[in-house]
């Protein structure tokens, strides 16, 4: 059974349709990756799957029941969100931003202190020097390690993940791509990932759906995409040969 699905999705503001029938599925433990230019109606789909978006028609599943059937609160506890200003409350430390979820599900103490300390270790951030500073206290590149570590803290089936590491320098964003990959691998995580860097995509992604005008062009998975013929998969994979000539 798929963990996430999604049955003739379509969302539209007035006359104008952001996305339409979108039908995907996502099994346990697939990294789904959103490709698409902006306005392709990527973000909307993962604020549909979270709730902050109600799809204006078809219907999204979660472990096998609607999306409508979830309390939000509970919907949103049980899954890991990451965007790409990480979200961190500026007046909490980093530990306390970590362990967000599991306080308010009522972890003991000693039970959040220990998961804080594994999931800093985990994105490479040593909670001995890390954990009481503030996110004004941090670069970039950590905050957003702060942000993943916030998403696994109570080990949420599923992760969902718009532009995370968008506005990151190339090199700190390869770095921080390569840490997810393996964190999603070592924790068997789902993911629906956004973005629209074509090589994150390749990268990130055990399957690719790039979206165009709303609805998906291609659903591949790395090595099919590079084959892919549609129009807008060649746009965006031509932009890998444009780069390796200005290099």
């Amino acid at each position: 059974m798929a963990l996430l699905e999604f049955r003739d999705v379509s969302y539209s503001i007035g006359t104008r349709q952001i996305v339409r029938k979108i039908n995907l599925s996502v099994e346990e433990g697939e990294s789904v990756v959103l490709l698409g230019r902006s306005g392709s109606g990527k973000t909307t789909l993962i604020k549909c799957v979270n709730r902050l978006t109600e799809p204006t028609a078809g219907e999204i599943w979660y472990k096998g029941k609607p999306l409508r059937d979830w309390d939000r609160i509970r919907l949103r506890r049980t899954t890991g969100y990451v965007i790409q200003e990480n979200g961190l409350l500026p007046h909490l430390t980093v530990a306390e931003n970590v362990a967000t979820v599991p306080r308010l599900e009522n972890w003991t103490k000693a039970d959040i202190e220990a998961r804080v300390s594994a999931m800093l270790d985990a994105v490479g951030l040593s909670a001995t020097t890390y954990a009481t500073r503030l996110p004004r206290q941090l670069s970039g590149g950590q905050r957003q390690r702060v942000g993943i570590a916030r998403a696994l803290a109570a080990n949420p089936p599923l992760l969902l993940m718009d532009e995370p590491f968008g506005a990151l320098d190339p090199v700190t964003r390869f770095e921080l791509q390569k840490t997810f990959q393996a964190l999603t691998r070592e924790f068997n995580k789902t993911t629906l990932f956004v973005t629209h860097d074509i090589r994150e995509a390749l990268l990130l992604g055990s399957r690719i759906a790039l979206l165009c005008d709303g609805e998906i062009d291609v659903l591949a998975s790395p090595e099919e995409f590079l084959k892919a013929s549609s129009k807008e998969a060649r746009m965006f994979l031509a932009t890998l040969a444009t780069d390796r000539r200005e290099t």
